[in-house]
């Protein structure tokens, strides 16, 4: 077995590889940018190598400096987690000729079936089933707009190099093909040197499931049975869940063994993912009748391997190691067995409500439910993450914060334990999708496994723009809130032990009620709240107006931060955290935000006066649409802009005219910076 290993990226993963080569007792060295000097993931290896810039080009993908870090400090292997290299063959090649171990597949595997359109072709010989499609070499437009109105639409524009999401798009009529194809060719040259694209007809009402295989140096293959990945949006995955609802045991079956086949074919070596897109011909409820057909395959450990972790009760980084040092598989196929149901909720740093823009920001609260980092035994909640509080959320990576992963006897037990998990786990300080989750967990399509990759869009009613604790309870908490740290300050004894009465701010006066307003801002909207206090009978009675409607206000401290908070007849325990003026109330049933200030300033331009058309993140500015005199309709793209490894498109947010450009394709700017110029028509 390895003594040391070098772990070539960054976050939960480059942790998660850690803390299983810890309980081996191998040594670990970490890699970093200037960005994560001080990040978790340094720290939680033995030692670390500086390799560069923040940018990934400058560090993570510079695998000329993470072999040399390897050689300096004597590391006999290399761990690429995933992304980044962890799919390079090159660095693969590179790693063996500098006397290291790579950490995953043999770099022609990584060939193999890092091209789609090659896959594909293997995967026809192995006798593998295939969506039709087009996985041809000639990538002239024309040919590619012939052969998608060939296979029929909607049809599945795919990078042929590209993973994640990046480099796809789904294209519903002939006459959207041009440009669908320019926008993935254009993504899947900046995210993986290569702008060749496959075209696949687009399955209808499909399920993505993908089965986890391993192979060793000795022709041995396993699988360890499926993960549901169908929860998904801008076809990245939302939720991952094992095994997947519904499966009947002779389609386990029968997709395991086409995934070792898969293996088999290009002499595959550690752990993959074999993908396929599952097709429900006879809806939710006939998975009898359901047909597969092969996607792709990752030739890397996943994002979602936990849950697989969960049901199995293995560790599959230490199969890695195991496998990568020569030693066989530790199990048989006989004697795999699945153990309950595991599902992993990706908590991002995003905004689900603005089409998922992702975010960025300080982690001024982290805030997570009782868990465990890594366990080789099923445990009830689990979390993989690479940042701690009062860390910053950057533009440079990708913007998932933690993976949150729980495990029951049943998938309703599960399902209930993840959404109580979520709704303890409290992030300030930037927008994530935490609430969008519990949305999703507690919709009817996924509650009662009704799953599809249009899951999302289905019930976009009642995941989208949903506030649980609603305006009154949020203004109610805040109130509370202000007046219990009103009312400890004013408790706090000066050096000479005296305490100020009339610093107390409880409402007491001698006669007549007391009023106090409340400047507030609730979403996009000015209002006032109204307090009213009553001094009467050795009591307080104090009640509440907002949006018109007036209710008797009472609360007390609780432990560990909380206040009890009834407002009318709704009571709940709420936690309030301030970040400037931005209030966030959390209670079990969802949180929200609501601004606490005492004079609101709103800026702005009307549409009759033209408009500032800003970038919503630091990026850099991919294209314009437009040129200055152009006439605009409200809604049409007018630029481009690349942040967080994916496309935003800047559209026009009323009629008019281009007046000045004020930057060029290739700049970089930061969040704010107004993009172009646009005048009334």
């Amino acid at each position: 077995m390895f003594k040391k290993i070098l772990i070539a990226n960054r976050g939960e993963i480059a942790c998660r590889v850690a803390a299983t080569a810890r309980a081996m007792a191998i040594q670990t060295v970490a890699v970093y940018s200037d960005t994560d000097a001080y990040a978790k993931h340094v720290a939680a290896c033995d030692e670390a190598v500086h390799i560069g810039g923040s940018a990934p080009k400058e560090s993570y993908l510079r695998w000329e400096r993470i072999i040399e870090a390897a050689k300096a400090t004597g590391a006999q292997a290399i761990h690429p987690g995933y992304g980044f290299l962890s799919e390079n063959e090159d660095f693969a090649q590179a790693c063996a000729a500098a006397g290291l171990v790579f950490i995953g597949p043999p770099a022609s595997a990584i060939k193999d079936m890092g091209l789609k359109a090659e896959s594909k072709r293997l995967m026809e010989a192995a006798n593998v089933p295939l969506v039709p499609g087009y996985h041809g070499a000639n990538q002239d437009p024309a040919l590619l707009q012939a052969e998608a109105d060939r296979i029929g639409y909607p049809v599945l524009i795919k990078a042929s190099a590209g993973g994640g999401g990046k480099g796809m798009r789904a294209v519903d009529k002939s006459e959207d093909f041009a440009a669908a194809l320019a926008s993935c060719k254009r993504e899947a040259i900046n995210s993986f040197g290569d702008d060749a694209v496959l075209i696949e007809k687009y399955v209808q009402r499909p399920r993505h499931i993908e089965i986890q295989v391993f192979g060793d140096t000795h022709g041995n293959y396993v699988y360890l049975f499926e993960r549901d990945c169908s929860v998904q949006r801008r076809h990245q995955k939302v939720l991952e869940e094992a095994p997947a609802p519904g499966m009947t045991e002779t389609l386990r079956h029968q997709m395991g063994e086409a995934a070792v086949a898969a293996a088999r074919a290009v002499k595959y070596v550690g752990a993959g993912t074999v993908e396929f897109i599952v097709e429900q011909p006879g809806g939710y409820d006939a998975p009898e009748q359901m047909k597969f057909y092969f996607m792709e395959m990752n030739t890397r450990l996943q994002v979602e391997h936990p849950v697989t972790e969960a049901i199995t009760g293995l560790d599959l980084v230490e199969w890695q190691l195991r496998v990568a040092a020569g030693e066989p598989l530790p199990l048989r196929q006989e004697d795999l067995r699945i153990q309950g149901h595991a599902i992993e909720a990706r908590i991002c740093a995003e905004n689900p409500d603005n089409n998922f823009l992702p975010a960025t920001g300080t982690l001024h609260v982290y805030g997570l439910p009782p868990h465990v980092t890594f366990e080789r035994a099923p445990c009830g909640v689990r979390v993989d993450s690479g940042v701690r509080q009062g860390d910053a959320i950057s533009p440079f990576y990708d913007s998932m914060v933690a993976k949150l992963i729980v495990h029951g006897r049943t998938r309703d037990e599960a399902l209930a334990r993840l959404d109580s998990a979520l709704a303890q786990t409290h992030i300030v300080g930037l927008t994530t999708n935490v609430q969008f989750l519990r949305h999703v967990t507690t919709s009817a399509s996924f509650a009662q496994a009704k799953l599809d990759t249009a899951l999302i869009p289905r019930e976009s009613e009642v995941l989208f723009k949903q506030d649980k604790v609603g305006l009154p309870f949020a203004t109610a908490a805040l109130v509370a809130d202000t007046l219990l740290a009103e009312a400890a300050q004013a408790r706090t004894a000066d050096a000479s032990g005296w305490v100020d009465p009339w610093a107390q701010r409880d409402g007491w006066h001698s006669h007549g009620d007391a009023e106090r307003t409340f400047a507030l801002e609730y979403a996009g909207e000015p209002l006032q709240a109204q307090l009213t206090t009553v001094h009467g009978a050795g009591s307080l009675q104090r009640s509440l107006q907002v949006a018109g409607a007036s209710h008797p206000l009472q609360f007390r401290a609780a432990p560990a931060g909380a206040i009890e908070v009834q407002h009318g007849a709704r009571r709940a325990l709420v936690h309030v955290y301030r970040n400037g003026e931005v209030v966030q109330v959390f209670t079990a049933q969802g949180a929200t935000t609501i601004v606490a200030t005492d004079v609101l300033a709103h800026a702005g331009e009307s549409a009759g006066e033209g408009g500032r058309l800003t970038a919503p993140m630091p990026g850099k500015v991919v294209s314009f649409a437009v040129k200055a005199g152009d006439a605009v309709k409200k809604g049409q793209p007018l630029a481009v802009m690349e942040a967080m490894k994916m496309e935003h498109t800047i559209a026009a947010p009323a009629d008019g005219v281009v007046a000045e450009l004020l930057f060029a394709p290739g700049d970089q700017v930061t969040e704010g910076a107004e993009l172009l110029k646009l005048t009334a028509a």
